[in-house]
Protein backbone atom coordinates (compact mmCIF):
# COMPACT_ATOMS: atom_id res chain seq x y z
CA UNK A 1 0.00 0.00 0.00
CA UNK A 2 1.58 3.21 -1.17
CA UNK A 3 -0.01 6.19 0.52
CA UNK A 4 0.82 9.73 -0.33
CA UNK A 5 2.03 12.23 2.19
CA UNK A 6 -1.24 14.17 2.14
CA UNK A 7 -3.27 10.95 2.63
CA UNK A 8 -1.13 10.03 5.63
CA UNK A 9 -1.58 13.50 7.14
CA UNK A 10 -5.34 13.19 6.71
CA UNK A 11 -5.27 9.78 8.39
CA UNK A 12 -3.20 11.21 11.24
CA UNK A 13 -5.69 14.05 11.73
CA UNK A 14 -8.59 11.59 11.80
CA UNK A 15 -6.69 9.34 14.20
CA UNK A 16 -5.84 12.29 16.48
CA UNK A 17 -9.54 13.17 16.63
CA UNK A 18 -10.45 9.56 17.49
CA UNK A 19 -7.76 9.48 20.17
CA UNK A 20 -9.03 12.71 21.74
CA UNK A 21 -12.62 11.46 21.69
CA UNK A 22 -11.64 8.15 23.34
CA UNK A 23 -9.63 10.04 25.96
CA UNK A 24 -12.58 12.29 26.81
CA UNK A 25 -14.93 9.31 27.13
CA UNK A 26 -12.50 7.36 29.34
CA UNK A 27 -11.76 10.44 31.40
CA UNK A 28 -15.47 11.04 32.00
CA UNK A 29 -15.83 7.40 33.06
CA UNK A 30 -12.85 7.61 35.42
CA UNK A 31 -14.14 10.81 37.03
CA UNK A 32 -17.54 9.21 37.56
CA UNK A 33 -15.92 6.16 39.19
CA UNK A 34 -13.95 8.44 41.50
CA UNK A 35 -17.08 10.39 42.45
CA UNK A 36 -18.98 7.16 43.13
CA UNK A 37 -16.19 5.89 45.39
CA UNK A 38 -16.02 9.23 47.20
CA UNK A 39 -19.78 9.09 47.81
CA UNK A 40 -19.64 5.45 48.88
CA UNK A 41 -16.91 6.03 51.46
CA UNK A 42 -17.72 9.61 52.42
CA UNK A 43 -14.40 10.94 51.17
CA UNK A 44 -14.04 14.67 50.59
CA UNK A 45 -11.92 16.39 47.97
CA UNK A 46 -9.98 18.01 50.84
CA UNK A 47 -8.96 14.55 52.08
CA UNK A 48 -7.63 13.59 48.67
CA UNK A 49 -5.93 16.88 47.80
CA UNK A 50 -5.28 18.93 50.95
CA UNK A 51 -4.81 22.59 50.12
CA UNK A 52 -1.36 22.66 51.69
CA UNK A 53 -0.15 19.62 49.77
CA UNK A 54 1.43 21.64 46.99
CA UNK A 55 3.11 24.18 49.20
CA UNK A 56 4.71 22.01 51.83
CA UNK A 57 6.38 24.01 54.54
CA UNK A 58 9.98 23.12 55.17
CA UNK A 59 10.58 22.38 58.80
CA UNK A 60 13.53 24.06 60.37
CA UNK A 61 16.13 21.63 61.61
CA UNK A 62 16.66 21.46 65.32
CA UNK A 63 19.92 22.92 66.57
CA UNK A 64 22.44 20.37 67.79
CA UNK A 65 24.78 21.10 70.64
CA UNK A 66 28.43 21.21 69.62
CA UNK A 67 30.50 18.14 70.53
CA UNK A 68 33.95 19.32 69.51
CA UNK A 69 35.94 22.53 70.01
CA UNK A 70 39.14 23.69 68.39
CA UNK A 71 41.37 24.69 71.34
CA UNK A 72 43.33 27.14 69.19
CA UNK A 73 40.40 29.19 67.92
CA UNK A 74 37.42 28.13 70.04
CA UNK A 75 35.43 27.19 66.92
CA UNK A 76 32.95 24.38 67.57
CA UNK A 77 31.53 21.55 65.48
CA UNK A 78 28.47 19.40 66.16
CA UNK A 79 29.87 16.23 64.64
CA UNK A 80 27.38 16.35 61.78
CA UNK A 81 28.30 16.86 58.17
CA UNK A 82 31.76 17.22 56.71
CA UNK A 83 34.39 17.67 59.43
CA UNK A 84 36.21 21.00 59.44
CA UNK A 85 39.88 21.11 58.53
CA UNK A 86 41.02 21.51 62.14
CA UNK A 87 39.62 18.08 63.10
CA UNK A 88 39.64 16.15 59.84
CA UNK A 89 41.76 13.01 60.05
CA UNK A 90 42.64 13.57 63.72
CA UNK A 91 41.64 11.78 66.94
CA UNK A 92 38.33 13.43 67.77
CA UNK A 93 38.51 12.50 71.45
CA UNK A 94 41.16 15.22 71.86
CA UNK A 95 38.63 17.85 70.77
CA UNK A 96 35.54 16.66 72.73
CA UNK A 97 33.93 19.44 74.70
CA UNK A 98 32.95 17.19 77.64
CA UNK A 99 36.53 15.98 78.16
CA UNK A 100 37.77 19.57 78.44
CA UNK A 101 35.31 20.59 81.16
Amino acid sequence: MNSTYSELLKQRTELDQKIEQARKEELDSAIQQIRDLMDQYGITAQEIMPSGARTAVRRERAKVAPKYRDPATGVTWSGRGKPPAWIAGKDRSLFEINSQA
